[in-house]
């Protein structure tokens, strides 16, 4: 097999070794990333060798596992893959005993990560420690950030819809001027023929909140399948919760009652003959 060399991250790996053979016990025992396995062409049990340069390719490892790393949505657009190595084994391949850029430590139930994290920083220096919390919230700034313009974008398209809803609702009520002009004439109540109008725009938006629930999940599906391929990941890139059907449903109702209100009520106090074109 011709050495195949692949560079992930700061190390370089060379495979020199076919699928099938085997490697001796007493090689150091490395875990592999699903898709790096599967972009070199690797399997439990195969030999590969690594180097933080590609001068320096000395250190030789078993592979042991394969292994599929939990899906992190600030590392799934860096295209990097990683591997696992016990740390004597890493600091031998770095040349750097004793060092390490960061660890995580766990603690015991109850006691408290920020307190714990001060004490740390007022025991010793060289290092900062810090609490999980604080590091999640410190890396997701930029999603806060997407996630505030989208929101914004959110609102932009809401006020729109409804204006273009109360247009519409307004030139669907207008066609109904000589059948309000005929109820009126007959003596049909204004109140009668305001809360028909106002029906038949609740019933209206109601249907169409169906229709844009289902064209939701089948775009969201849609994103979910063709993205999960791309990254070749289980990362959810679209998820639609209740929360936000019930919120959409209720604001798609009472957009659609408050703009057949506004129609109804300016077609109910039109005078008949108006209505009729002879006023």
């Amino acid at each position: 097999m011709t050495p195949l060399v692949r560079q992930s991250g700061r190390l370089l790996v060379l495979v020199t070794m076919t699928l099938s053979t085997r490697l001796p016990a007493q090689l150091p025992e490395i875990a592999i990333e699903r898709r790096l396995a599967s972009e070199l062409d690797l399997a439990v049990g195969d030999t590969i060798r690594l180097g933080p340069a590609a001068d320096s390719i000395r250190f030789a490892g078993v592979v042991a596992a394969i292994y599929e790393p939990r899906s992190d949505p600030a590392e799934i657009a860096k295209g990097e893959w990683h591997l696992r190595m016990h740390l004597p084994d890493l600091t031998r391949l770095l040349g750097t005993p004793d060092r390490v850029d960061r660890l995580s430590i766990g603690l015991r139930g109850g006691i408290s990560a920020d307190s714990a994290a001060a004490r740390l920083n007022r025991s010793a220096y060289g290092y900062r420690a810090h609490s999980s919390r604080v590091i999640a919230s410190e890396s997701s700034q930029t999603f806060r950030v997407v996630s505030r313009f989208h929101r914004a974008i959110a609102i932009i398209t809401i006020v729109a819809s409804a204006v273009f809803l109360l247009c519409i609702m307004l030139l669907k009520v207008e066609e109904r001027r000589l059948d309000a002009a005929v109820m009126r004439f007959v003596g049909v109540r204004r109140r009668t023929i305001f809360g028909a109008l106002l029906l038949e725009a609740v019933l209206v938006a109601a249907l169409g909140s169906l229709l844009g629930t289902g064209l939701a999940y089948l775009a969201g599906a849609a994103t979910n399948a063709y993205y999960r391929r791309f990254f070749d990941t289980l990362l959810t890139f679209s998820l639609i919760t209740p929360d936000i059907i019930w919120f959409s449903v209720m604001l798609s109702l009472v957009l659609g009652a408050g703009a057949g209100a506004v129609a109804a009520w300016r077609l109910v106090h039109t005078k008949p003959l108006v209505l009729w074109g002879r006023g």
